[in-house]
């Protein structure tokens, strides 16, 4: 008789101590991220060993530029993706083709959309917002209280900083492609909370530069990507962009690079990006 319901008890007793099929998904995921930003918010709230690949603006952690990569926006293949055998992807809206995310979805791969920040706001929310998915609610708040303390900290420095520094955000990638960033820009933002007057205005989005508009904003700081600066053979290079010599910045050598992601991504990291901005254009 013990025998005959032993199977039984094995089972049931398997039953209980299993995990459920949506703790395995919470627990145990292979993620996929495409979007720095949100790569970086995946981290914060705990998650990065989970990522088994993700894309090249990824570079925060460090340790992302270790992991396969899947190309950048319009390079990416849904076949290069789906190799990989993701359980998630997650991604910034519009970062990847229509087709593929079609592809994906009848691959039966699970996909989440989120918004790149473009504010502080923005950025808090995409924590509340992924924090939410994770159920890791109160880990959410530990981030935004984070970048909270951050803003604090640049405020209590511009405070005591009366100059209002003249700059503009310089777009290249090569000597021939030199662009100017205008008033709908990350730069537009990050200057905002840098307390910095920006001089390319009357434009959005990003103008091609011209010599005679680079002298007319003749703005006491460029501020550049390190990848802008490294497409023109580092500073010295810079000589080759008509009318950068006779800007006030050039002849003063106020010229700064930060890194793309860390400057532009608007990821838990806002707070000390725009302190770092604000700090160098003021030394």
């Amino acid at each position: 008789m013990l025998r005959r319901f032993l199977p039984l008890a094995l089972i049931i007793l398997a039953a209980c101590s299993a995990p459920s099929k949506e703790e395995e998904t919470i627990s145990a995921r292979k993620i996929i991220t495409a979007g720095g930003t949100i790569t970086e918010v995946v981290d914060a709230l705990g998650y990065s060993d989970d990522i088994i690949a993700t894309d090249i603006t990824s570079t925060f952690p460090a340790s992302m530029q270790d992991l396969p990569s899947i190309g950048y926006r319009n390079q990416i293949k849904a076949e290069g993706i789906l190799a990989l055998g993701p359980d998630l992807v997650l991604i910034e809206e519009g970062y990847l083709s229509p087709d593929v995310v079609t592809q994906l979805k009848a691959a039966q791969v699970n996909i989440q959309v989120f918004t790149k920040p473009t504010s502080v706001a923005g950025t808090k929310k995409l924590v509340t917002e992924l924090a939410t998915y994770f159920e890791e609610e109160e880990k959410g708040k530990e981030v935004n209280a984070a970048i909270d303390a951050d803003i604090a900290a640049l405020n209590s420095y511009l405070e005591e900083e009366a100059s209002k520094p003249k700059a503009i955000f310089v777009m290249a990638r090569g000597p021939e492609t030199v662009f100017i960033a205008g008033d709908k820009t990350f730069a537009a933002e990050m200057f905002e909370l840098a307390a910095i007057e920006g001089t390319a205005t009357g434009f959005d989005e990003f103008a091609p530069m011209t010599p005679e508009s680079l002298v007319a904003m003749n703005p006491e700081y460029l501020v550049f990507f390190d990848s802008g600066i490294q497409s023109l053979g580092g500073k010295d290079g810079l000589v080759a962009i008509q009318g950068i010599d006779q800007t006030t910045a050039f002849k003063e050598n106020h010229i700064v690079a930060l890194d793309g992601q860390y400057l532009s991504g608007f990821g838990p990291r806002v707070g000390k990006a725009a302190l770092d901005l604000a700090k160098a254009v003021r030394q």
